[in-house]
């Protein structure tokens, strides 16, 4: 009977370290990487789908990013360096660029990842079932490039309850000012060009 009661908590301790994961890898923090100077998909602007082959993703894309978001990876719990930012901006895909939240919408879960109860649009993010580990859960993906990001659930807070439990490393971020700036002198560079004609 001792041995039956050990294995079932041994059973419960590993559904509750595996809540948010596929499988724990043992990926490095990604350290300010910027994708878009060797990611020729990468774009922060373009809404295209990209559809290149998995040959092509292992040699543009940093190994930690490749295995999160092209094999279905997972970073440690409480590794990430968005974990606990409160920062205000933009969160895109470290894979494509594609933007999937704003820092408005994070939220401190509790559960080791970058937690967001709302994607930028409905087109940002695509769904589908995961039923891996022995459990029914919602993955979420890269609305663009079809990247893994993480997984959905329904324990979130208000307005919407959801809980969009996100690995970091595949997620790249913008400050709103940072943002601003780039947009004043892209309008700037245009008003001189038109001055120009």
């Amino acid at each position: 009977m001792k041995r039956i009661l050990q294995s079932l908590l041994m059973i419960m301790l590993a559904v509750i370290f595996q809540q948010c994961t596929y499988s724990q890898s043992n990926t490095t923090k990604k350290e300010n990487m910027d994708t878009s100077k060797k990611n020729p998909v990468y774009s922060r602007s373009d809404s295209s789908k990209v559809n290149i082959s998995d040959e092509e993703w292992r040699k543009i894309l940093p190994a930690d990013v490749y295995a999160i978001a092209r094999q279905k990876g997972t970073e440690r719990p409480w590794t990430s360096k968005f974990e606990n930012s409160k920062e205000v901006g933009t969160f895109y895909c470290a894979a494509c660029g594609n933007p999937l939240f704003k820092s408005d919408t994070k939220f401190e879960s509790g559960c080791g990842w970058p937690s967001f109860y709302q994607p930028i649009s409905k087109s940002s993010i695509i769904y589908a079932p995961d039923n891996t580990h022995g459990m029914s859960r919602t993955e979420v993906m890269c609305g663009r490039c079809k990247a893994h990001l993480g997984h959905v659930f329904e324990d979130g807070p208000p307005p919407t309850g959801l809980r969009y439990c996100i690995n970091g490393v595949v997620l790249d971020f913008e400050k709103a000012q940072a943002a601003e700036k780039k947009y004043n002198e892209g309008d700037q560079q245009n008003k001189e060009v038109k001055k120009g004609e």
